[in-house]
């Protein structure tokens, strides 16, 4: 697939906790075919301590207002300057770069979509194109309060929505591997995005119950192509680099 640098111009910046904020993207040119799981490498200005590129999961793509949203937590320079970004400026990325999730073959598949902290941001434009396909996948969300968790509504318009919260503050308390769901309901496909201590119990949850699963990794990248070898992953294929041979993995090729 071939990738584009692009300016885009935000339309909106809209704060959803103390964190994370939504960031509305549009482009005066059409937006490339963008698949669910892709991400981009944004190009943060003015902020002398961010020399690279930060990557960002695609959260969602509206094709009818050629739209591109991404879901920003702030975890340092780079993120909170890009937070502080005004309307009607120009933010320079690289996209579509990365794989995307597999596809199920039938339309009675139990899916379910699992994702904590951030990591949600890829799980709501999967679920998006899962819904239009005919499909009804589920959402099972973790967040360490409701305070962390954003975007429900969002993810409702698609499917039923499981909440798990540390403190029990909304949905049932724990972890999201600790949701009763697991116990009542056998899936056919999982797909899971977030901490990667999180990811693991999914993927041992899925290895146990012979379970197809896709996670997406969230390791550091720097150049977003595989150039610079800072994200480099095992696999049973040997180390490769998460940027251009992922994002996404069946868990069946990771050495976890």
């Amino acid at each position: 697939m071939k990738k584009l640098i692009l300016d885009l111009i935000l339309k909106k910046n809209i704060r959803l906790n103390e964190q994370v904020h939504l960031l509305i993207f549009s482009s005066e040119q059409s937006l490339p075919k963008i698949l669910p799981g892709q991400f981009v490498q944004v190009k943060i200005d003015d902020s002398p301590a961010t020399f690279l590129r930060r990557p960002f999961s695609v959260n969602f793509v509206d094709g009818e207002n050629n739209e591109l949203w991404l879901l920003i937590q702030i975890v340092g320079a780079g993120t909170l300057k890009l937070s502080e970004t005004f309307p009607g400026a120009s933010v320079n990325m690289i996209l579509p770069l990365g794989n995307s999730f597999t596809f199920p073959y039938k339309k009675d598949e139990k899916i379910l979509l699992v994702g904590g902290g951030s990591g949600i941001a890829p799980l709501l434009f999967w679920g998006s194109y899962l819904r239009k396909a005919d499909f009804n996948p589920e959402f099972l969300i973790g967040a360490r309060s409701r305070a962390y968790l954003v975007e429900l509504e969002e993810f409702e318009k698609y499917g039923k929505v499981f909440i798990t919260t540390e403190d029990g503050s909304k949905g049932e308390k724990g972890f999201v591997t600790d949701h009763s769901i697991f116990k009542e309901r056998k899936f056919d496909r999982i797909y899971s995005c977030g901490p990667t201590p999180m990811m693991k119990a999914v993927g041992a949850y899925a290895i146990k119950n012979n379970t197809f699963c896709e996670v997406s990794l969230e390791n550091t990248m720097g150049c977003g192509i595989g150039a610079c070898l800072c994200c480099v992953t095992d696999t049973t294929a040997g180390r490769v680099c998460v940027c251009t041979e992922g994002t996404v993995f069946n868990i069946a090729k990771l050495k976890w």
